[in-house]
């Protein structure tokens, strides 16, 4: 069988399967993204590990899935920032940045701390905590859409501090690597580039969205082409991924979602959103949800990693909920917002592996903690939507007991 039509069969269950799982879940009264999860993982190396089979003999199809996961994962972040205005994401400005700073120096500290009880060495162990500092928003924003939570002030400021925190983790991570293997002089000259990269890319992208990109697709939407709006639409989104990791040294889940905020404020705005969510629901967005379940085999796990991953799946939870949570209590939330807000935060998803990437190629960290890490990955992708689902539910019970109540002011 050739390689196209293993790739054919494979979407096929693979999608298939994880609709299902999402039906079930919603049946079960849970966000759809966990059954898809939970498909994902019975799917992948833990259980079955169906793109090992001998059915499956082209050794590029892992990786063929994992980058339209990718697109998926693109494409999920664009309609997270298609559905706000920028606007409302800069009245979140301050608590997000509160938020996304403690959400990022607790864990990173409580990481650290976890890796010196596992008598690893001061530079592995401040590495962990790096790792576990990262956070990515893409599950909770899911969850929130589903929950049409997106636009309530928790949604914004949580989607404003994963910004914050994707800066500070792309930041520190180019510190951490450029002092451990080059020498100060130049390390410093190597973080001071970044940076200015960073803030060029936000002032040109911000100034290009507002002030370009809306009227432009208004004008391309005129054109005698056929779904020029969307080919548009599409060639936009890679493309300000592409900038972001390339050009601003950022998350390229970044980029799509200025994208989308950017998009937000097109006259054809309902248009690019009817035309890009059948394809990000339809195809994309599952092999996203089910790749992440993919990616975990539990059966590489070792008696020593077993015990790491428990301690670095506490501290994955409790830091976000503790920091990121603790940052939006100090900034004026209330205590059941603040604590949405820290929840929302707890998945690490793409970012965490990055980074965990990064430092297994650098000889950083071993392999042992690499598959603990990844652990951490799944669980706290795993517990996220549930956690979201029940304080909703409990922030929803107070509103229909004191209607006066709002979330939103």
């Amino acid at each position: 069988m050739t390689p196209f039509l293993q790739l054919a069969i494979a979407l096929a269950i693979l999608i298939f399967a994880a609709k299902v799982g999402g039906y079930i879940s919603y049946r079960l009264g849970q966000p759809s993204v966990l059954g898809e999860l939970l498909v994902g993982i019975i799917l992948g190396p833990s259980v079955i590990d169906i793109l090992h089979l001998p059915y499956f003999t082209n050794e590029h199809l892992g990786e063929t899935i994992h980058e339209m996961a990718e697109i998926g994962v693109m494409l999920l972040m664009f309609i997270a920032g298609l559905e706000l205005h920028i606007s409302d994401l800069a009245k979140s400005g301050k608590v997000a940045a509160i938020s996304g700073v403690l959400g990022v120096f607790v864990p990173l500290l409580m990481g650290a701390g976890v890796g010196l009880m596992f008598s690893l060495e001061l530079q592995p162990s401040f590495f962990i905590g790096l790792i576990l500092a990262a956070t990515s928003v893409s599950i909770s924003a899911q969850t929130l859409m589903e929950l049409k939570a997106l636009r309530s002030r928790v949604g914004i400021t949580l989607l404003g501090a994963a910004v914050f925190d994707d800066i500070l983790v792309v930041l520190g991570l180019s510190v951490f690597v450029a002092l451990t293997l080059s020498g100060a002089s130049s390390s410093l000259l190597d973080v001071a580039w970044i940076v200015l990269r960073m803030l060029l890319f936000l002032g040109l992208t911000t100034a290009f969205g507002l002030y370009v990109l809306p009227s432009l697709s208004r004008k391309v939407d005129d054109l005698p082409i056929s779904q020029g709006l969307i080919a548009f639409t599409v060639v936009t989104i890679l493309l300000f991924g592409w900038a972001a990791e390339v050009l601003g040294s950022m998350a390229a889940i970044t980029g799509a979602f200025l994208a989308g905020l950017s998009l937000a404020r097109s006259p054809v705005k309902e248009r690019i959103e009817n035309g890009i969510s059948p394809l990000a629901y339809g195809l994309f967005v599952p092999v996203f949800f089910i790749n992440v379940g993919l990616s975990a085999d539990a059966r590489a796990l070792t008696l020593e990693s077993v015990w790491l991953l428990i301690g670095l799946t506490v501290v994955a939870v409790l830091g976000k909920v503790f920091g990121a949570g603790f940052g939006a209590r100090v900034a004026g939330f209330p205590r059941l917002e603040a604590l949405q807000l820290g929840v929302g935060m707890m998945s690490r998803g793409e970012v965490g592996l990055i980074v965990a990437t990064v430092g297994i190629a650098e000889g950083l960290i071993d392999q042992s903690v690499f598959s603990a890490v990844v652990g951490v990955v799944i669980i706290t992708t795993l517990l996220t939507p549930p956690f979201l689902r029940v304080l909703f539910s409990r922030s929803e019970a107070q509103r229909v007991a004191i209607p006066e109540a709002t979330t939103g002011e």
